[in-house]
């Protein structure tokens, strides 16, 4: 299949994927999984996939596309079981194809597993070498060939599975939070250091739910139970969940984008409602960065809350400046050049008449190329905006991300090499200024509960890869 062509991007980072399972005691899950990757799917827009068991055969359905583009009925109906995983992908590792959709899949004898991943492994290499696989362009794949090699050496009492888990996650170093299944069971595992969130929750009619947030659990009727604990594992059969714990206990951290950007609003984390946490963002960023303006203007979705908290802060007007295409996904067809030019404008489109002869305070979440939020400026002034004050609520995007973002190039960062007053005259805006760290991390509400800030703060929790990208594994 061709390359797939990205949409104009907004001007946040893009994360890696949104991942789901289900064990109901009382009906096929096909259904509820689809719908639970509806929920996640402003995790990953690059394709999406399902993976099912009745107990006896697993069948995997995934294609490359949005939620709604890959499944139909016919689809559906071809998922038979009563337990399955569900994943929707933005790759941090390999290329935008077919093979590279998840689940992925191996079959060992009578035994067949399936997995997805949310995160990035940053030993790629060094575990290429130690499979001897020279074949696989993912870190996921390189995952479920040493699980599946694990599993064929446990399978001895019927709880390979769990055993082939206990041996074989302690190798894996980076991010991971994953759904597994085999025929007879799911899989919830997070890393130990907890970077990906993973959820648990009960389905009123019987059975669990593993998500990657909360909201994926209210659309298909769960009531949320926990988070999964950084390092633990939870394995669901019809006996119900139990906990296992493979790795050594190391400090929590959870990515501290999954507040600004990555998760939806309605979802909750560490107990926080992610909503009321970006609106404190918005205030302590009014009392940090005051702007004598006359309306403060959200870059939509991400920004609004930040946005309406800015406003209550300072008592300045908010106001609706800028409309978002909420049908505009990722696409196939390339544009011309004429149309790559203004792209920004097939997702977000001023509303002159609410900008025209005003002093605009622009509200956005985060900074990382800088290239889009530079188009931002522009078209607001174009609309009519005689200034245009920057706010984002965030602290300078500094640092590559080696856990599931796809920003592990330093030199693409706007922020990397640029102090914010040469950002500010590049981007062209009136006044730049940004949420700090301590400021952001007060706003969270969870200051100490534990948080990845390495794009931040250059402070990484674990060892990182040097000279490396999202296709190195198909390059060697």
């Amino acid at each position: 299949m061709p390359e797939e062509a990205s949409s104009p991007e907004l001007s946040g980072p893009r994360e890696a994927c949104g991942v789901i399972a289900a064990y109901s005691t009382t009906e096929r899950v096909s259904h509820l999984l689809y719908f639970g990757l509806f929920a996640l799917q402003h995790r990953g827009q690059e394709s999406a996939g399902i993976a099912t068991s009745n107990g006896e055969t697993v069948t995997v359905f995934k294609d490359l596309g949005l939620v709604a583009q890959v499944f139909d009925e016919p689809a559906l109906a071809g998922l038979d079981g009563h337990l399955g995983i569900g994943h929707t992908r933005y790759s941090t590792t390999g290329s935008t194809n077919w093979e590279n959709a998840q689940p992925a899949h191996r079959q060992i004898g009578n035994t067949s597993v399936a997995l997805g991943h949310n995160g990035n492994l940053t030993n790629t290499h060094k575990l290429a070498l130690d499979l001897g696989v020279s074949d696989a362009t993912t870190d996921s794949d390189l995952m479920a060939e040493g699980l599946a090699r694990a599993i064929d050496d446990n399978r001895s009492d019927g709880r390979g599975l769990e055993l082939a888990l206990m041996e074989i996650a302690p190798t894996w170093e980076g991010a991971f939070s994953l759904v597994i299944m085999d025929q007879g069971r799911i899989v919830g595992l997070r890393d130990p250091h907890g970077f990906r969130p993973l959820c648990l929750g009960s389905l009123k009619s019987g059975g669990w739910v593993l998500a990657s947030e909360t909201a994926a659990l209210d659309l298909v009727g769960a009531d949320f139970v926990r988070e999964v604990a950084a390092g633990e594992m939870v394995v669901i059969d019809a006996s119900g969940p139990k906990s296992y714990y493979p790795f050594q206990a190391q400090d929590p951290g959870l990515c501290l984008f999954e507040f600004v950007y990555f998760a939806r609003p309605d979802s909750q984390m560490y107990g926080r409602s992610i909503h009321g946490a970006r609106g404190e963002m918005g205030r302590i960023l009014s009392e940090q960065h005051p702007a004598d303006a006359d309306i403060v203007v959200p870059v939509p979705e991400s920004g609004i809350p930040a946005a309406q908290g800015f406003a209550a802060a300072s008592g300045i007007p908010y106001s609706d400046g800028l409309v978002k295409n909420r049908y505009v996904g990722r696409t196939f067809i390339e544009p011309s050049q004429m149309l790559r030019d203004h792209g920004i404008r097939l997702k977000l489109n001023p509303i002159p008449e609410n900008l025209d002869g005003q002093r605009v305070v622009l509200v956005d979440d985060s900074i990382v190329r800088g290239s889009t939020t530079r188009k931002l400026v522009n078209m607001v002034r174009e609309a009519g905006a005689t200034e245009v004050h920057l706010r984002v609520s965030s602290p300078p995007y500094r640092w590559p991300c080696f856990y599931g973002m796809d920003t592990a190039d330093r030199s693409t960062l706007i922020a990397a090499d640029k102090s914010v007053e040469e950002i500010r005259e590049h981007l062209g805006a009136d006044s730049l200024g940004y949420l700090s760290i301590d400021g952001l991390l007060d706003a969270t509400g969870v200051a100490d509960a534990g948080f990845c800030t390495a794009c931040l703060s250059g402070d990484y929790p674990t060892s990182v890869p040097e000279n490396t990208d999202k296709f190195h594994l198909e390059r060697s």
